[in-house]
């Protein structure tokens, strides 16, 4: 579905209560991460599920606004007003004209980005399907995010050891970023993930790239060859009956997924066939843009 298919008529306002950098100054890319009270009665979303946020457009080429989605990046919560509160984790972007050669700003991610404390947004939704949470807290969790796709699983991981608890399978995050210093909520600066080292069954693997700051290839890559460095653990999880899969971030990570569990598993053939039984089952989940 493209963005400009979604209905955005139905519109919300939403105070920023906080805006902070959650990667250090001197990292290529700024990641920051913004709470949101949505000023609805009522307004519900869940984990996995995304925001449309509407601002301002360029006029000028007959754009009146900008719609982006963007997923939460933590459980919410209903404050003493009864509104809801949310976060969201933005990327400073920028995008290179592949005709002129110029550089232009992210319309939406520099809007946001420079929101301050106070400051009134218009969003709208909830869209998307929920993550869904097992039933069996034995079942075996395999989470891989790129970038800003580690979002959704900061909010999900936050859930499944605080609200569910007592999980017994394994939770295994594959991360994929260009350095350490663009890994959010997994750097010096903000590691959120560190509260959830110390559960047996959670371990996150930092994928980092070996091609720098090159492109995005490069962090796909880095995912491939995590997941085949861990090929023998995740064979045994993918061996399970209850195991569940959960992907999120740029689209372009799913040819090279297919890829790295193509080789864990032997072949593309047995690959294919254990993933559309995991469809089948509602086992293999996918937040991908």
């Amino acid at each position: 579905m493209k963005l400009q298919d979604y209905d955005i008529g139905e519109r919300y306002q939403a105070t920023v209560i906080n805006n902070h950098a959650i990667t250090p100054a001197n990292a290529a890319d700024e990641l920051r991460e913004l709470t949101l009270e949505v000023d609805k009665r009522g307004f519900t979303i869940d984990i996995g599920q995304s925001i449309g946020v509407i601002v301002p457009g360029v006029p000028e080429i007959g754009h009146d606004h900008h719609f982006r989605l963007y997923s939460i990046a933590s459980q919410p919560v209903c404050n003493d007003s009864g509104n809801t509160v949310v976060t969201i984790c933005v990327k400073r972007c920028s995008y290179i004209d592949e005709y002129s050669g110029e550089s232009y700003k992210g319309i939406a991610s520099h809007y946001l980005c420079d929101r301050e404390t106070g400051d009134q947004l218009q969003i709208n939704g909830p869209f998307g399907t929920p993550f869904p949470v097992p039933q069996d807290k034995q079942a075996d969790l395999l989470l891989v995010g790129m970038g800003t796709g580690i979002a959704p699983f900061r909010a999900f991981v936050q859930h499944i050891y605080r609200d569910v608890r007592d999980w017994q399978g394994r939770v295994r995050l594959f991360y994929g970023a260009h350095t350490g210093l663009e890994l959010a909520y997994m750097n010096d600066h903000q590691n959120d993930f560190a509260q959830y080292y110390d559960e047996q069954t959670f371990e996150a693997i930092q994928a980092l790239s070996d091609r720098g700051y090159w492109s995005e290839r490069g962090a796909v890559h880095s995912i491939q060859t995590a997941i085949q460095d861990r090929a023998e653990e995740i064979l045994d999880m993918l061996s399970q009956p209850h195991a569940y899969i959960y992907v999120a971030g740029l689209k372009q990570i799913e040819e090279g997924l297919n890829q790295a569990f193509s080789d864990v598993l032997g072949s593309e053939q047995q690959w294919q066939k254990r993933k559309e039984e995991l469809e089948i089952t509602q086992r293999w989940i996918e937040l991908l843009y």
